[in-house]
């Protein structure tokens, strides 16, 4: 008898900072049913620290160390773990260490391994602390500067999805002088178009998209700033409606989050950090997702922090996880 195809893609899922919250929320996830019918579940970290885990948050899950993922069973009730054992036995929770810097680092680079050579469809992170993966010897900003590091990718961008909302940011982890200095016409174009290419792969055909302005009001026609929004944003946006795309700014920032919330547009354009996370973090820090657009692989990610302050009491919350794993399942490549 022939087997039936798996269509179901396969979702590493990076254990993070082993010192954080990332253990915990993943042997919680992995215990809900729901997450097994939209994936095949694999946990790129480190198997003995996933079992403490367990044990902290109550749960009855088995871990299996697997060597690759053709040993993994991927059924409800065994997590399936790359094991790189890197975690030594006891290793302290909430403390800042170059220990768990170091495999966090080590854990994404084996996942991006495991995409780029087939064995895994997508990558979902659980949180890493920049600090201690600079302590261990790692300067990257974050995930998504790694990540285009370990892919040859020269530019990517960030999208944060919550309940209602989409932002996707043309600049990032940079002070906001720097921030300013960077933003030009070309890059504003690019972040759109990747933008607006993510939501047509999401099954949205024709995006609306909101573009926030830098200044206040968008610098009501020169009333603020120094004519930033007419020489770095608006040509943007007008190459993209000539392109026939429904973009629309720049926009207040002010208002322009509130009309998306309640429906007028599928994705904010948001110049700095601070400009587009505010608004996403206070619609649903819990549910918020990260991906990273523009790689080679399907990246998503928590939308939250290591929370030492609560990691090792088993009180934290997968709700953000959850979400991060649909959205991997949704945009990665279906199997067979």
């Amino acid at each position: 008898m022939t087997a039936t195809p798996d269509h179901r893609p396969i979702v590493a899922i990076t254990m993070g900072d082993a010192s954080g919250i990332g253990p915990e929320i993943i042997m919680k996830a992995l215990a809900r049913p729901e997450v097994y019918d939209l994936c095949r579940p694999l946990v790129v970290g480190d198997a003995n620290r996933l079992r403490e885990a367990g044990a902290i948050t109550g749960g009855k899950l088995a871990v299996a160390a697997r060597a690759t993922p053709a040993e993994a069973a991927f059924t409800l009730g065994t997590v399936d773990c790359i094991d790189l054992g890197l975690i030594p036995a006891g290793h302290p929770w909430g403390k800042l260490s170059p220990v768990s810097g170091e495999g966090a680092y080590r854990f994404i680079e084996r996942a991006t391994q495991l995409v780029q050579a087939g064995e895994a469809d997508a990558i979902c992170t659980a949180p890493l602390s920049k600090e201690a993966l600079h302590a261990a010897g790692h300067k990257y900003p974050g995930h998504t500067e790694l990540l285009a590091h370990l892919t040859g990718t020269p530019e990517v961008s960030m999208m944060l999805v919550a309940p209602k909302l989409r932002v996707i940011h043309v600049t990032t982890h940079i002070g906001l002088m720097d921030a300013i200095r960077k933003i030009e016409p070309g890059l504003v174009e690019r972040v759109i178009a990747r933008g607006h290419a993510t939501l047509q792969k999401s099954g949205i055909a024709d995006p609306r998209i909101g573009v926030c302005g830098i200044n206040p009001h968008a610098g009501e026609n020169g009333l603020f700033g120094q004519g930033e929004e007419e020489e770095k944003i608006i040509p943007a946006v007008q190459a993209c409606r000539a392109k026939g795309w429904k973009v629309e700014g720049p926009l207040p920032a002010d208002t322009l989050f509130f009309r998306a919330a309640r429906g007028d547009f599928d994705l904010v354009v948001a110049m700095y950090h601070d400009q587009g996370h505010g608004p996403v973090k206070v619609m649903g820090l819990e549910a918020g997702v990260n991906i990273t657009v523009g790689l080679p692989v399907i990246r998503t990610s928590v939308d939250h922090g290591t929370a030492f302050d609560i990691a090792g009491k088993g009180i934290a919350d997968d709700g953000s996880l959850i979400e991060a794993l649909k959205q991997a399942a949704d945009l990665a490549p279906r199997r067979g």
